[in-house]
């Protein structure tokens, strides 16, 4: 059965000068402030497109990756999963890279470099993505 997750913006004014809130509606975990330096300067205690996308791309990579393994009989203990998304004003997102660490009782680095590359391509945030860039740096803790 399909799912849909739901999240509203709201803005008011120029792009340079306004500012907005974005809330995520199906889960009502919170609204958060956004604006255009915190998309192109320093956050400031708000959020942008960027660091959403870079919290979706985190969590279902560590998800693709920790079923992956589970699938092939080893497991994950733990799966620590950054996402640094590139925004360059001008130009839009630039790229994405993934670091992951996890501990994987059993596993060599190659089977685990190997299973991180095929959560890589099949997480369906990737895939939604798949016009950008996205390099993974892949190692057990």
């Amino acid at each position: 059965m399909a799912t849909v997750r739901t999240a509203n913006a709201h803005w008011e004014g120029p792009l340079m000068g306004g500012q907005g809130k974005v809330s995520l509606d199906s889960s009502k975990v919170g609204e958060f402030e956004v604006n255009w330096p915190s998309r192109a300067e320093k956050p400031e205690g708000k959020t942008s497109p960027e660091e959403l996308i870079a919290a979706a791309h985190s969590t279902c990579f560590s998800m693709a990756l920790s079923h992956g393994l589970a699938g092939a009989g080893t497991p994950p203990e733990s799966v620590d999963t950054r996402a640094d998304v590139t925004f360059q004003p001008g130009e839009g997102i630039t790229g994405i890279h993934l670091t992951v660490r996890a501990s994987v009782p059993g596993l060599s680095a190659e089977d685990f470099q190997n299973a991180a590359e095929q959560a890589k391509a099949n997480c369906p945030v990737s895939k939604a993505l798949a016009g950008t860039k996205i390099t993974l740096d892949a190692s057990l803790a």
